[in-house]
């Protein structure tokens, strides 16, 4: 473990490149069109947390890469204050943030592992009460989000945990815009 951390550096560091792929598809249009979400802040926060939620449950079930679960948690959250900085936030309030952003996600990751659990119905509600928090969904977008991310997880469990530990992994393909 020790010496995973020391000689990091050394190698490619798969948690950057699966949270640069899971950044890239939460940033896809069709979320933020065809799912209508508000495409602020917030609303960017709720789809790269919904899309780390995906890869780190498929981590945790890939039994050698779980250690990768923690990286790509501590990378997001590195990155997330990287961004408040640069959003203007003074430094004294970004520990504050990030440790509501931080609770803010295990939240969600609690709800969406709910959600997914077989024979469950919680789905819907609970990205209604996250995703939209602010706004008032259509029940039509929250029902496209949901599939979505049935068709996402489904699509990571079938992945082999080897790629994701060399990190790479492919996600479903997001909602499509209307031609």
């Amino acid at each position: 473990m020790i010496f995973r951390r020391l000689f990091r550096r050394f190698r490619a560091d798969p948690a950057a490149a699966l949270y640069g792929t899971l950044v890239a598809q939460a940033r896809q249009p069709g979320f933020y069109t065809v799912c209508a979400v508000p495409d602020t802040v917030q609303g960017r926060f709720e789809m790269i947390a919904l899309h780390a939620f995906l890869v780190m449950r498929r981590l945790k079930t890939g039994g050698a890469a779980s250690w990768l679960a923690q990286d790509l948690f501590d990378l997001m959250f590195a990155d997330m204050d990287r961004n408040l900085r640069e959003l203007g936030t003074g430094d004294l309030a970004v520990g504050k943030r990030i440790k509501k952003l931080a609770k803010a996600f295990y939240g969600r990751v609690a709800a969406y592992e709910d959600g997914l659990a077989p024979g469950s119905a919680r789905l819907d509600e609970a990205l209604a009460r996250n995703v939209y928090e602010d706004v008032a969904a259509p029940p039509a977008a929250v029902a496209t989000l949901a599939a979505y991310l049935r068709q996402a997880d489904a699509a990571l469990s079938a992945q082999p945990i080897e790629a994701l530990a060399a990190g790479k992994l492919q996600f479903a393909p997001p909602p499509a815009l209307a031609a």
